[in-house]
């Protein structure tokens, strides 16, 4: 991931870009991206372009690698920080196989 970010600030340095990387815009820019995405299924989810979906992916992570170069954060550690507050949100004997939202699951 450090590799990534490195040249990700390496591309945005050469260009001046970071000027445009305020956290609002990027998170603008995620949330367009993600859509575009979106779009790659828009009429028929089993019938996609696999390289179109990957291409807008790569759109999605590389804004989200510029919104944690922007705070500062190692995504490496956020994830990680995160699926452990979501495994307890949803422990495996309550959640296995289904996708219940954790506030309405219920014991076995």
């Amino acid at each position: 991931m450090k590799e990534i970010m490195n040249e990700l600030e390496r591309f945005n340095q050469e260009r001046d870009w970071e000027q445009f990387h305020a956290p609002e815009n990027l998170a603008k820019s995620i949330s367009i991206e993600a859509g575009e995405l979106l779009e790659c299924f828009q009429w028929n989810g089993e019938d996609f372009e696999k390289q179109e979906v990957v291409e807008e992916l790569a759109d999605v992570f590389t804004y989200c690698f510029q919104m944690a170069i922007k705070l500062e954060v190692d995504p490496k550690e956020i994830i990680l920080e995160k699926l452990e507050k979501t495994k307890r949100k949803y422990p495996v004997e309550k959640a296995k196989g289904i996708s219940t939202k954790y506030n309405k699951l219920t014991e076995n």
